[in-house]
């Protein structure tokens, strides 16, 4: 597997793990039926940087990485990861979640931050936690989860400087 940036025609095979992920609305704060352009504004325009993780040509994974807050708080990124359903349970998540803190402190960040974790979303939670994130805030039942009605939101945090 090879992480890299990524590039607007890797949007092909980015945009369908962003469909079915968002479609689902059980991790992600994006309307379920966002449209195609929308998406593409989110995840390859307004970020800082956004990289896919692929195989053999194949777009796996995809995360992106920008600034939390501006001002006082622009020491602080923010990263969002989608894995494809067919390459879920390889280590992907992590891998990227691993790049990203590389990047983020070549990018001059100093802490990462992840603003609103579906508390229902156990695998994520899990595995930011074993990254080294803490669980600095709950916004209870502030994500409507689609099967389980509203349930707490998280709000994880890793400090990344020495």
């Amino acid at each position: 597997m090879n992480i890299r940036a990524a590039t607007q025609d890797d949007f092909e095979q980015i945009w369908p793990i962003f469909r079915d992920i968002a479609a689902a609305g059980d991790t992600y704060a994006y309307p379920r039926d966002i449209n195609r352009e929308q998406a593409r504004q989110l995840w390859l325009e307004l970020p800082r940087k956004t990289f896919v993780a692929e195989e053999e040509g194949r777009i796996l994974g995809t995360y992106y990485i920008k600034t939390n807050q501006a001002g006082p708080g622009s020491h602080v990124c923010n990263c969002g990861y989608m894995v494809s359903a067919a390459a879920r349970g390889r280590g992907l998540a992590s891998a990227m979640c691993e790049h990203s803190q590389q990047v983020a402190l070549a990018l001059g960040y100093r802490a990462m931050q992840f603003n609103f974790v579906a508390s229902t979303n156990e695998g994520a939670v899990r595995l930011w936690s074993r990254l080294g994130f803490a669980t600095v805030g709950r916004l209870p039942r502030a994500f409507h989860h689609p099967r389980q009605g509203d349930v707490d939101a998280l709000v994880m945090y890793k400090w990344l400087a020495e």
